[in-house]
């Protein structure tokens, strides 16, 4: 255990909360340093604007926004995945291979349903 994940379970309340928000700040920082959690969070701000703007009723924003942050989420815990599996070694074994792909495929999941969740809106709110 690190100092300060030891020092976190040591605290409470407060301080507790400002000193886990230092580490969720950091880990947002080291996200903005991979290239693809960068270009999904300039989408985000382009989308998320865009699905206040034009949904018609909160729960059809709140599911639009929703889709777009379950992206970002997933391509921080793939990055996650993929800087553990790097720490342990540079050379090559199966098993690492199989979690960062696996890691990939979350994320490529959660692309694929956002697209399908903003297709489906952008069809409703242009075509039918």
């Amino acid at each position: 255990m690190n100092p300060s994940t030891h020092n976190l379970i040591k605290r409470r309340g407060l301080s507790r909360l400002w000193h886990a928000t230092g580490h969720s700040w950091r880990g947002l920082k080291a996200g903005w340093h991979e290239p693809a959690f960068r270009q999904e969070l300039l989408l985000a701000a382009v989308l998320v604007p865009l699905a206040v703007g034009l949904s018609e009723a909160w729960l059809e924003a709140v599911v639009l926004v929703g889709a777009v942050v379950l992206v970002l989420v997933t391509e921080l815990l793939n990055t996650a995945i993929e800087r553990a599996v790097d720490r342990i070694g540079p050379e090559w074994h199966e098993l690492s291979g199989v979690a960062k792909d696996l890691g990939s495929a979350a994320v490529l999941v959660s692309l694929v349903f956002c697209a399908g969740v903003w297709v489906s809106a952008g069809w409703r709110w242009f075509v039918a």
